[in-house]
């Protein structure tokens, strides 16, 4: 019964396991050259470099093969050199995972071989312009080297062409018999080889260059807000804005701090970022501003840096929110823990400030407002002040505190926002 049902299974598996294994054999050959302490760029180098050395490695038995069946054995030599010295290269490369060494050695194969093989057959025509492959080296060393690396080797490329051209008349004396159709053929291969292989080499670069710009775009603008950082690339120096109506939010874990020292820094972490990705994820489908995090502490804006005439209503029902994600994530943490929340709306200037790790800050007071009336609030409540009472009493119900010692500003009137059930 079960030799009957193995082979089956077999036969129903294989196929799909060959382009498994194919694809894990690219894999690993991409890779070979790669260590762990490679940067993201030196990754993509080594990575581009290892899999277009392997396919022209590869891509030279053709010249190879077709020289020595014509019996031009001098000819056939050079690509089966390159193929040669190429493997080993890949092999010092695997073992040492030198960068810089196999870089130079291809470089160097790819600058000089197709030129020899040129000579080698008689010239540009004799040889279908094979030296046209030298090119591909030129531009490589573009992406492969810097910029400036790669001049000695595009002047070389330049400075061997002139050579062959001053030369060719006597070349072509001594051209190989080549069959006529066959040197057409040839021809229309190495044009179209140089041609596909320089493309492909400027798509990864202009790849690469999308991809990391669009991840320093998602990192700026997770310092800034979109517009600021507009400004920011459009003219660099100091951007500072005044705001006539803004709500500010200040929400803080209470008691985090013995609760830090008394747990592994792996969780603390982990526990901040858990509650503060939830908060963005409010912050983000409400349409508000999140300034920062300081410390076990939360700060969000509305009403920047685009004005909003609903910027209160948008940070209540923040508020609200907020209240009810932090009681979801603390019973399914198993936290004991409560959250504090002050708000005030009022005027603020907003700016950016630093030059090397820059911030996004809010500034005025209604700033320090919003801070004293949540370090003075009550754990589980929404405390506001006058402003942004005022703003909110005709659609929500409050709690009224009368008035509250506050640091730095005396007594001030407060109240609890009561959200809606």
């Amino acid at each position: 019964m079960y030799s009957l049902s193995l082979p089956r299974a077999a036969r129903h598996t294989r196929p799909m396991e060959r382009p498994l294994r194919s694809g894990q054999f690219v894999r690993w050959l991409a890779y070979v050259g790669v260590s762990d302490d490679d940067g993201d760029a030196t990754r993509a180098q080594k990575v581009a470099l290892t899999l277009a050395a392997s396919t022209v490695t590869a891509l030279a038995v053709i010249w190879v093969g077709t020289y020595a069946a014509l019996g031009l054995f001098q000819a056939a030599s050079i690509p089966f050199a390159y193929q040669v010295v190429s493997l080993a290269s890949l092999a010092v490369f695997a073992r040492t995972k030198s960068y810089r060494f196999l870089r130079f050695t291809q470089a160097s194969l790819m600058t000089l071989l197709p030129f020899l093989l040129q000579w080698s057959l008689g010239g540009y025509v004799a040889s279908s312009a094979v030296s046209l492959w030298a090119l591909v080296a030129a531009f490589g060393t573009l992406f492969f080297f810097s910029v400036n690396a790669s001049i000695p080797w595009f002047v070389a490329f330049v400075a061997l062409t002139a050579f062959s051209g001053l030369f060719e008349p006597t070349l072509a004396q001594n051209a190989a018999p080549i069959p006529d159709p066959l040197r057409v053929a040839f021809f229309v291969l190495n044009v179209i080889g140089v041609a596909f292989t320089a493309y492909l080499l400027l798509q990864y670069a202009v790849r690469a260059r999308d991809q990391a710009f669009a991840r320093s775009e998602a990192l700026l603008l997770n310092v800034l807000p979109p517009l600021i950082a507009e400004r920011l690339k459009r003219a660099p120096g100091v951007i500072a804005t005044s705001h006539p109506e803004v709500t500010v939010l200040f929400a803080d874990v209470v008691a985090f701090t013995p609760f830090a020292e008394r747990t592994s820094p792996e969780r603390v972490v982990g526990v901040l970022d858990e509650i503060f990705s939830a908060f963005d994820l409010l912050a983000q489908r409400h349409g508000l501003e999140k300034i920062k995090t300081i410390g076990d502490a939360y700060m969000v804006a509305a009403g920047l840096p685009v004005a909003r005439s609903d910027h209160a209503e948008a940070m209540a029902l923040m508020a609200a929110d907020v209240l009810a994600e932090f009681a979801r994530l603390r019973d399914a943490l198993g936290l004991e823990l409560a959250i504090r929340i002050g708000m005030e709306s009022g005027p603020v200037v907003a700016g950016v400030i630093g030059r090397h790790k820059f911030t996004y800050d809010l500034w005025g007071d209604t700033v320090n407002t919003a801070s004293r009336l949540e370090s003075s609030g009550i754990p589980g409540r929404i405390q506001v002040g006058e402003r942004a009472y005022r703003l909110l009493r005709e659609q929500h119900r409050f709690e009224a505190r009368g008035e509250i010692e506050v640091k730095g500003k005396g007594l001030i009137r407060a109240y609890l926002l009561i959200p809606d059930a």
